[in-house]
Parts: structure tokens; sequence; C-alpha cells
């Protein structure tokens, strides 16, 4: 393969052959999603020490054996501006894994964090339920599933740079929609289906409208403005969810110099990706409830049936990413429903503050989630704080223009020879006067313009 991005959720450099910094990315990566290890490169991307093919293979043995269990894995060549370098790719594994000292560590971003004991058994709790995507669903048969939908998948998958299949029965099976034999599982149902709903009636979203604030009819007596089932695979879901929401969403239009611009009630993406969140991550073994998204006249409300998965919190959301339902949120990712993993959160409360409205609210409860968009939209005020900004504060805003946000990271390479401390003053003064909003928190910080 040719490397492209940085480290990140699925990818790190390192350096060097180090035994224990190999075993600490075996461990995060099978705990986590999955990724792959580059050996011979920093942080940064630039080539270090040549690290020969023996070098790594005696390392990667001594890291296996402070692993508990040992972590599968498989060699990879990547091909980079230095050369051909060793990769290790490391898939998501159905076992909790830990180093021999004890810890257990997870991928948050682009480093291996530490886990606490609750993380840890709920992360436990998480993978024994994880091989429920390839049960093999009784009573369907290889014609259950829709030809016409797999030919659309495909010709997506190759849009996106992956090969034309040569064999489709065994790509079924690779992506676990099937088992060697043909019977389709519980992703092949849900992704390709000719009729999900008669294999999992729950896999289906129920759409109601409600005229006002609270969940009554027009009267103001037990009733809704509008009702819809949706039904189908879960692309089809997706994209009739939106077309619904997107039917009942107002409609404006502001004029920017000499050109008109469309104007909706809530940002198309903050929409969109709290739908194909609640489709791809909700628990579809809860047999008693569908996807619901009910719209008031101030606030849409998506709410997904389970959860939050493995060491996933609201207090680590937005920096954090753990899916309960990887072969399933694969599949999104090759139609092109899910651009980059953990980036969506971000993006959803960047585009609403960007807006005027507020950020988006979560709710976790032990069987739900629930995310609310509001559709308050504030104008907001001319700030008085441009005299009063120092040097640095005003290229952080000209970066944050130009780009979107900033990091603790950036920040400093703006500003090379500042300390970390008046860098990290800096920010929060203007987090306080509200130039700018927090999101994230630790190594997952990033600021935007509020």
């Amino acid at each position: 393969m040719a490397l492209k991005n940085k480290p990140g959720q699925r990818l790190t450099f390192l350096p060097t052959a180090d035994v224990a910094a190999l075993a600490e990315c075996l461990v995060a990566f099978a705990n986590g999603d999955g990724g792959l290890i580059v050996l011979g490169l920093d942080e940064t991307g630039q080539a270090t020490a040549t690290i020969w093919d023996e070098e790594a293979e005696g390392a990667l043995r001594a890291a296996a054996r402070h692993c508990r269990p040992p972590v599968p894995s498989q060699w990879q060549p990547v091909e980079t501006k230095q050369g051909v370098l060793i990769g290790i790719n490391v898939p998501r594994s159905p076992d909790l894994h830990s180093l021999d000292d004890g810890r257990v560590l997870v991928r948050s971003g682009d480093w291996n964090r530490l886990l606490s004991g609750d993380e840890i058994r709920n992360l436990a709790a998480s993978k024994n339920t994880a091989e429920f995507e390839t049960d093999i669903v009784p009573g369907a048969r290889p014609d259950d599933l829709n030809p016409d939908t797999i030919r659309e998948y495909l010709g997506m998958r190759e849009r996106r740079g992956a090969a034309k299949v040569s064999d489709l029965d065994q790509l079924l099976f690779e992506i676990g929609a099937t088992d060697r034999e043909g019977n389709p599982t519980t992703v092949g149902i849900l992704l390709f289906g000719k009729n999900p709903q008669a294999f999992f009636p729950q896999s289906g979203v129920v759409f109601v409208k409600f005229p006002g604030v609270e969940p009554r009819g027009p009267d103001g007596g037990i009733g809704y403005g509008r009702r819809d089932e949706l039904t189908g695979p879960l692309a089809r879901i997706v994209e009739r969810a939106w077309n619904v929401v997107f039917e009942e969403m107002r409609v404006g239009a502001t004029v920017n110099g000499l050109s008109r611009e469309e104007l909706t009630e809530y940002p198309r993406f903050a929409v969109r990706e709290a739908l194909v969140n609640a489709v791809a991550h909700r628990d579809y073994r809860i047999s008693g409830r569908r996807i619901e998204i009910r719209m008031y006249a101030d606030r849409l409300e998506i709410i997904s049936p389970g959860g939050l998965p493995g060491y996933i919190t609201l207090d680590n959301l937005v920096e954090e990413h753990f899916s309960r339902n990887p072969r399933l949120v694969h599949g999104l990712y090759q139609w092109g429903y899910i651009e980059e993993l953990g980036l969506g959160i971000d993006q959803m409360i960047e585009d609403m503050v960007q807006a005027g409205h507020d950020p988006p609210t979560f709710q976790a409860m032990p069987h739900s989630f629930t995310v609310t968009l509001s559709n308050k939209r504030e104008r907001p005020s001319v700030p008085r704080w441009t005299h009063s900004m120092n040097e640095r504060q005003t290229r952080a805003l000209a970066f944050i223009r130009e780009n979107g946000s900033i990091t603790n990271r950036d920040y400093k390479q703006l500003c090379p020879n500042v300390s970390t401390e008046t860098l990290r003053r800096d920010l929060a003064d203007l987090v306080e006067r509200g130039v700018v909003l927090k999101i994230g928190s630790k190594k997952g910080t990033n600021y935007i313009l509020k």
C-alpha cells in the first residue's frame, strides 16, 4: 500500500523496532478498531534508521510475548517517499488484550491510552457480543440477498479505490456477509437483504413529526402530524430517513454578495451524521425497539437503541472511537456514508455552531442513546476583542479561518519559540471571551470559531 495519511486512529509510526512500544501498539489497535504500524518513521513521517526484516521479525516475536493473549498481526509492505518500509497490520480482535504487566491500552486518536477499571469491564462486555454480526441468520437463504444491492455496493467500493472483485463469493465471506457455504449472516442481511425486516424487525426506522414542542397532535391530544416507517437494507434506510427529514425541514435563503444561498433549518451534515451514526452504531440485538426520529417545532431528536459501547462515555465521546458493529461500519464506509472514523461528531458540533445553533446535546441511557439538534439560530454579534488580542492570538484565528480549526500542536508549530503554558493561556483566554469554542479534551482537543 502507498502511505498517504498522518498518524491517527488506525495508523502509527515507530522510529525504531522498540519491543515495548511495539507491544503497546499491538494491544491498543487490537482492543480498538485495528490499525497499521509502520516501522522506520518518526511522528512527522520522516525516515529514521533503516530497520531490517530480521530485526523487525525479532522485535515482533518479543512484543507478542508481552501481550495477553497474543495479538494476531500480518506483515504489510508500505510504499513511502523514502522507499518501501515494513508495516504490521493489526486487525480488530474479538478478545480483550492486555500487556503482561496488566495494563490495558486502546487507540485514542494518535496515541495509546490506558483504560481504567470501569472502562476495561465495559470493553470486555462489548467484545463478548461483537460476533453477533457474523452469526448465521436462522431461516435465511442465499437468495434472500439482493444482487442489485450487492452490485451497487461493489460499484461504490471501486469508486473509493478498491480493486474490481473477481470472486464475489469470497468477498462476501471476507466482509462477513456470508459463511463459507454462502449462508447469510446478520451483516449480510442488514446490508444486502431483500427484506431485512423479515428477519430483524428492529432494523427499521420510525419517523414522527409533532407540530409543537411536546409529543402531542395538532389539537393538543395524543397524536402527530406525520408518521413514516422506513424499511430496507441499511443504505436505503439512511437515504430514506434523510429524504423524509429534508422534506419536513424548513428551508430559507440568505443573500451573500451577489449569490443566493439555501439556508436549511438544520445543517445538512449534522443531520446526516446523526442519522448515519444511529444506523451504524445501534445495538441490533435489542429486538423490541427501532431507531426513532422525532421532529418537533424547536428540535430534532434521533434515538438509537443501545447504550454507549465499550469504553465510550459522554465525557470522551468526541475524541474517542469504538464501533459496536465494526463490519457494518466498514460496509457503510465503503458505500460512502462514513468518510473517516472518529471525525463525524467533531464536524457535527462545528457545523451546528458555525450555523448559529447551540451545539448538539447527547443523552446516554443504559439501553438508548439520543442526539438532539436545536433549530434555534442566533445571529452572531460582532466581537469587540480584536484590539486587545496579542499577535499570537491573531495568528491563531487566521489559522482557524483558513483551516477550520486549530489544535495545541498546530499552535505550537505557529509559535515554536513560545512556551506551551503561554500558548495554553492564549487559547483559554479566547475560549473565555467567547471567541472560539473548545471541542474534545487532552490530545483530542481542537478549537473552532464561535
